[in-house]
């Protein structure tokens, strides 16, 4: 296993401090002294996991309250809101220097059979032959503000493929859908909890910034403010998160300085296995 990818399996697995209260740790991976957003997502869901025997998630609504500060730990306090027959629900506050910045209700169910449907994956080309997002061409890093720079080149224990070429000078307008093959950089342990957890953590990736794309944006005054309100999740069907899953993302709606972003994940042969909602933050600083 590569140092990233162990250390990012480190960040997921909390300390516990008492009962139903774990401890983090946090990273600044974008070097803007924040605390990434899918970090305190997907440590929420460990925290909220490790009380909930083998019952397994399916849904997540999360408020992002506060930036996380990079250089302290994070405690997670769970709340066990309720065990039914088939159902579990669990509350999760995250608290860093005595106040919250995040909470998240999440639930989970006893797995069984049902109906089954879902919506064909889009028609675009596989991962196999598409450059990784580190690997866009120097002309791009030129251009590009500092703070996007960061946040493209870090390195990170993801491959990101584009199927959407990214320009940022002159800045294109595009229809707000945006597809992007992920999977880890190695294999993981066979865990489902922790293929759920890596999932929720990278699902933050591109999201609101898929919102952008009808309208132009110049990325390189670096007066753009972009930031997350809320993010939804829901699990569908098994999957791993080391093997290939197209994000699909769009975005139906954009007003009052906020932007609405879906997107679905789907395997290589076409199963839809999660989705997801985030509203955020979209602001140009005159």
């Amino acid at each position: 296993m590569t140092p990233i990818l162990a250390d990012l399996l480190q960040l997921l697995e909390l300390e516990r401090l008492e009962d139903n209260i774990f401890r983090g740790q946090s990273r600044d991976i974008r070097g803007d002294e924040q605390v990434f957003g899918g970090q305190v997502l997907g440590q929420a869901l460990t925290a909220a996991s490790y009380t909930t025997g083998l019952r397994q998630v399916h849904s997540l609504h999360a408020y992002f309250l506060l930036p996380g500060d990079p250089n302290a730990p994070i405690v997670y306090e769970v709340d066990i809101a309720r065990d039914g027959k088939s159902f579990s629900t669990r509350r999760v506050v995250a608290i860093q220097h005595g106040r919250p910045i995040f909470n998240m209700a999440a639930s989970f169910q006893e797995p069984e059979e049902g109906f089954d449907h879902a919506v064909p994956m889009p028609d675009v080309p596989g991962p196999d032959g598409l450059t990784d997002v580190r690997e866009l061409p120097s002309e791009f890093f030129e251009k590009a503000p500092k703070k996007l720079r960061r946040i493209v080149a870090h390195v990170r224990p993801f491959d990101f493929r584009l199927v959407e070429p990214s320009q940022i000078d002159p800045p294109v307008q595009a229809e707000p859908r945006r597809h992007i093959w992920i999977k880890t950089v190695g294999p993981l342990p066979n865990s489902p909890d922790l293929h759920r957890n890596v999932l929720a953590y990278l699902s933050d990736y591109y999201l609101l910034i898929t919102a952008t794309r009808p309208h132009s944006v110049d990325f390189k005054p670096g007066n753009v403010q972009l930031a997350t309100l809320d993010h939804a999740m829901w699990f569908h069907r098994p999957f791993r998160v080391d093997e290939w899953l197209l994000y699909a993302m769009e975005s139906p709606s954009a007003s009052g300085g906020r932007g609405l972003t879906l997107g679905r994940f789907f395997t290589q042969d076409g199963r839809l296995v999660a989705s997801t909602a985030q509203e955020g933050v979209m602001r140009v600083w005159k």
